[in-house]
């Protein structure tokens, strides 16, 4: 009972909190209905099983709740990233990625053929850009954005249809997440730290947006990204393959389903930037690899921004939570149907998406009262000095003149 007591006081707390979105008493009680069905074990959470579970006679009024009443779900979108941040701490790191919704038909406000990594393929479907946050204590989902691809955006009359606003035009992914992260910075998220997969990685104007904003980040690559210094051009996979062999530690980037992912992990600081660096720098850019243990093959690489006198196993930690992101996406899908809407207008799929991210966020603040950090990295032998990286202070750094250099002629940082 006492664990019922806490589980309905958490609750209440939270529908406290975004009550005041709702202007009238009856959307209050629908949309307590609709979260509450979302927590609950309803076999597929949609309009009528969640209005069945509810016990309204038919889905109309939480079909009103999603497209037509009126209320602000980027209100409540602000409200689910206060509650996360306060209930998670301060410290954590930000994650941003995207996931699909597989839909059916081209009404949907949104949807077309296009790659997702739900399906592994190029699907019909939704796309929606992601931002999550991540403590020792917890991870939830904090922001969302709807892309539009630009046979939507191009097409006015469809985007009408769909009730998209007129003002909404064609924005990359890469925009999508850049608008994510100055909205979570200006709201005073407590986000330490930065992670992206490559797709958003290797883009230059979002690293160069996170160092304006000094807010550090640990984010993929491709092996092709270019390197720049003053002595030229390089890829970056050419630059880890001059790595000495004592250059690799051997370290955790966190726990797993199956234990800590253990990983060899070199790294190395470039050169500061004269233009954009101040003298003496408060950070450092530095390359990074990941190398599996059972095929040394397979190599992934990472660009990191971080404050002077940061260690190897730090960054190591702040690549590795990049996963985090998609725990988030699965216990959202599976316990609190962030996939399971039947809206095909564009404000609908937004209500409901915020409302779902509420449901996750109170679930991962029940875990957080119980669960402690388990996690960390167990560093392993230091490496010792070794030509063309060199070893400084307790660190490796890169030297700006490294031989037999292959330039590009790309202009991209």
């Amino acid at each position: 009972m006492a664990e019922v007591d806490r589980w309905q006081g958490e609750l209440e707390a939270v529908f406290a909190r975004v009550a005041g979105r709702f202007a009238r008493v009856d959307l209050r009680r629908r949309m307590r209905d609709y979260v509450r069905g979302l927590l609950a074990p309803v076999g597929r959470k949609n309009g009528w099983q969640l209005a069945e579970w509810a016990g309204h006679r038919d889905p109309a009024g939480l079909q009103h709740l999603l497209n037509g009443a009126r209320w602000d779900a980027d209100a409540v979108r602000d409200d689910v990233r206060a509650y996360v941040a306060e209930r998670l701490g301060p410290g954590g790191v930000l994650i941003i990625d995207d996931t699909g919704f597989i839909k059916k038909g081209s009404t949907s406000a949104g949807v077309g053929r296009q790659y997702t990594g739900t399906s592994g393929k190029i699907d019909n479907c939704q796309i929606g850009v992601f931002a999550a946050y991540a403590t020792g204590s917890g991870r939830a989902l904090v922001d969302r954005e709807l892309y539009l691809p630009k046979s939507w955006t191009s097409d006015r009359e469809r985007c009408r249809a769909a009730k998209i606003p007129d003002e909404r035009g064609f924005a990359t992914k890469g925009e999508l997440a850049r608008d994510i992260v100055r909205r979570c910075v200006a709201a005073g998220l407590p986000a330490a730290w930065v992670t992206a997969d490559e797709a958003y990685g290797q883009d230059w104007h979002f690293r160069r947006l996170l160092e304006q904003l000094d807010v550090g980040y640990v984010v993929a690559v491709p092996k092709s990204q270019q390197i720049k210094s003053l002595a030229g051009i390089w890829r970056i996979d050419q630059l880890i393959d001059e790595a000495p062999g004592d250059a690799w530690q051997r370290l955790s980037c966190g726990d797993g389903a199956k234990g800590p992912r253990i990983y060899d992990w070199a790294a190395a600081k470039l050169p500061a930037n004269l233009i954009f660096d101040p003298d003496p720098p408060t950070h450092h850019r530095w390359v990074m690899a990941r190398r599996s243990l059972s095929d040394p093959a397979e190599v992934a690489y990472y660009l990191a921004y971080a404050p002077v006198g940061i260690e190897l196993d730090e960054l190591v930690r702040i690549a590795g939570s990049r996963w985090a992101i998609e725990e988030c996406f699965q216990a959202a899908k599976n316990e609190c149907g962030l996939d399971e809407y039947e809206v095909r207008r564009y404000l609908g799929w937004y209500r409901h998406i915020t409302l779902a991210m509420l449901a996750h966020a109170f679930l991962t603040a029940l875990a957080a009262q119980t669960d402690g950090d388990a996690r960390g990295a167990a560093e392993t032998d230091q490496p010792s000095p070794r030509s063309p990286w060199q070893r400084s202070g307790a660190c490796w750094t890169l030297s700006c003149h490294i031989p037999a250099p292959t330039r590009t002629d790309a202009s991209t940082p």
